[in-house]
């Protein structure tokens, strides 16, 4: 039998090279679209940290960790967004 509900780990690291309310802007628009879908959300900021090594020219990015509860088919739809949304540098998904 499938489960239901899964637990998750997204972590996301935005590109600050419009600053940092340019990438807590995206953030949010992320935080809203998990909060709408998923269940038990817990967010850890990071902040602005120096990447191991530069992505698209940049040396410095805006990690965010959310740990949520979600069907499993919300993942890949939020994999998706992230892939085609400006801002982002990384991301990784995970089953938690």
């Amino acid at each position: 039998m499938a489960k239901l509900n899964e637990k998750y780990e997204a972590m996301i690291v935005f590109s600050v090279k419009d600053g940092e309310e340019a990438a807590k802007a995206v953030e949010a628009k992320f935080a809203e679209m998990i909060a709408a879908e998923a269940e038990d959300i817990s967010v850890d900021e990071w902040g602005k940290k120096k990447l191991a090594y530069a992505i698209n020219y940049e040396t410095e990015g805006y990690y965010v960790v959310w740990n949520f509860t979600a069907k499993p088919d919300f993942p890949a739809e939020l994999e998706r967004i992230l892939n085609i949304t400006d801002g982002v540098l990384r991301f990784l998904v995970t089953v938690a």
